[in-house]
């Protein structure tokens, strides 16, 4: 089945999935979402509140790239609806803030 016959019916949630993949993609983890990580762990340590998408939104963006190069989806215009970026770092920012905040980080 080709992306084309996705395209306005994905089967899947596109925003978990890519999560997932950030998380497990060693290139992707390593040099993009473990050091955003570091960046809001240090904001918030300094007493601030890190803001999601000056520390996130770049790492997405690479992730959503990787990710359609990897399975071949074409461009991520075709995959990815304009709000799933947003949803990816909200997802993103919430889930490791918490961590960040038990102490994990």
């Amino acid at each position: 089945m080709r992306i084309k016959e996705f395209e306005k019916n994905i089967p899947f949630d596109v925003v978990d999935d890519i999560a997932i993949y950030m998380r497990n993609d060693p290139m992707i983890y390593r040099k993009h979402l473990f050091p955003a990580i570091m960046k809001m762990k240090d904001i918030h340590n300094s007493g601030k509140t890190p803001d999601a998408n000056a520390c996130l939104e770049s790492s997405c963006k690479t992730a959503m790239e990787s990710y359609c190069q990897r399975y071949k989806l074409g461009s991520p215009k075709n995959v990815f609806k304009k709000d799933d970026k947003d949803a990816l770092i909200q997802k993103l920012f919430s889930e490791e803030m918490k961590m960040i905040k038990d102490g994990a980080y």
